[in-house]
């Protein structure tokens, strides 16, 4: 087994792409326990060294499909994410986003986790809404059934990514394991609004949606932010019909005001709380433009 990592490692550090079987062998390797802390580190800063394709990105995520738990959302659902990674620190603008969207009638299946690179993801979010974020697959589905929104705790429907855990936090920077979330929704939703805070790999996320017969945005602000920003404008990929377009977003053009990155900045779980339910209630300011934008 030694041999194949030294091998795949060798290959990516000459700046050469791997096979599609090789990355699945890496993934499962990694995913089934199998795989040794410094191997799984080697392979993910030579993955990044090199630059990820969206074939070995689809590749990855097909790996953590063969071992997500099972759910099934046959209606057509969207989900709202980011990678994380852009240091900011903001509110939690796309899960609330995520909520309004489905008190509106869109039908909404979310996946997301406990914060990584800030104070407060998704699940610390709505845990300290009240909301149970244990649920397995029936659970969701009811949810989604009778709410039209659900929400997909990884590391209920993810659990074997925990063999990968170790290797990410001795590392300490974002991988490839950062872009994966998004792109793995264990429901598999047709459509989806990402955002992104690595320009490098703003195209990469767009075509393994597109490859994978999804629709939707992929976005980040041009300050750096994975949300559509307020400071300035955000590069936005449109996905469609196996087609990818680019354009501009700029909250002057819906008639919202711009701010500065520190006007959406937020805090723990409680905090964020009290300023998604303020967004619910209508309190005016740059937390509730940015969510309705």
């Amino acid at each position: 087994m030694q041999s194949q990592w030294n091998s795949h490692i060798a290959h990516l550090l000459l700046g050469l792409d791997l096979e599609t079987a090789d990355v699945q062998w890496c993934m499962n390797e990694i995913l089934t326990g199998n795989a040794e802390i410094e191997e799984i580190k080697s392979f993910l800063l030579a993955l990044k060294a090199k630059g990820e394709t969206s074939d070995e990105v689809g590749a990855l995520v097909s790996q953590m499909y063969q071992h997500c738990a099972p759910i099934s959302i046959d209606e057509r659902a969207v989900d709202t994410v980011g990678t994380g990674g852009d240091g900011a620190n903001t509110i939690n603008i796309s899960t609330t986003a995520a909520i309004i969207a489905a008190a509106a009638g869109v039908k909404v299946v979310k996946h997301g986790n406990r914060a990584a690179s800030s104070k407060s993801g998704a699940a610390d979010l709505l845990e300290a809404l009240g909301v149970n974020i244990n649920l397995d697959g029936a659970g969701v589905e009811k949810s989604f059934a009778e709410l039209g929104i659900g929400f997909c705790f990884a590391p209920i429907f993810h659990p074997s990514m925990r063999f990968a855990a170790p290797a990410r936090k001795e590392l300490g920077v974002p991988t490839v394991f950062n872009l994966l979330g998004p792109l793995a929704n264990p429901a598999r939703p047709k459509a989806a609004a990402i955002g992104v805070a690595n320009e490098r790999v703003h195209l990469v996320m767009a075509q393994v949606l597109g490859d994978r017969g999804v629709d939707g945005f992929v976005f980040r602000g041009d300050d750096g932010l994975d949300e559509i920003t307020l400071a300035t404008t955000t590069s936005v990929l449109t996905i469609g019909n196996g087609e990818i377009s680019s354009d501009l977003i700029d909250p002057l053009d819906f008639g919202i005001s711009r701010a500065p990155i520190s006007a959406l900045v937020g805090g723990d779980a409680l905090e964020n709380a009290r300023i998604t339910t303020a967004i619910f209630a209508g309190e005016k300011g740059a937390p509730r433009d940015a969510v309705v934008l």
